[in-house]
């Protein structure tokens, strides 16, 4: 049975930074690549960055050059650098496979708000 666990979510400010993480039991990250999405309030999930097997990271263009995503394989943790947060940016935010073809956890809340 696959499950993400995602957490460190929580309130920031307009250009501030947070990390979040998600471990995941029934699949490997180093094998099956991971991936982050997001889903606002009111919003269909969109996809935010990918990390292959192989190590290779993709972006979505609205948090390139702010985001990083990074995996660390003996603990097989995704994680997500979040930096210079805008207020566009509050969302649940989700981690699966490379495809997200997988059943979603239950998310980690990230809300960037003055």
């Amino acid at each position: 049975q696959v499950q993400f666990v995602e957490s460190g979510g929580g309130l920031v400010q307009p250009g501030g930074s947070l990390r979040i993480s998600c471990v995941a039991s029934g699949i490997i990250f180093s094998i099956d690549g991971a991936g982050w999405w997001r889903q606002a309030p009111g919003k269909v999930r969109e996809w935010v960055a990918h990390i292959s097997s192989g190590g290779t990271t993709t972006y979505a263009g609205t948090v390139k050059g702010r985001f990083t995503i990074s995996r660390d394989s003996a603990k097989n943790t995704v994680y997500l650098q979040m930096t210079n947060l805008k207020p566009e940016d509050t969302a649940v935010y989700y981690c699966n496979k490379y495809w997200g073809d997988r059943g979603w956890g239950q998310g980690t809340a990230v809300t960037v708000s003055s």
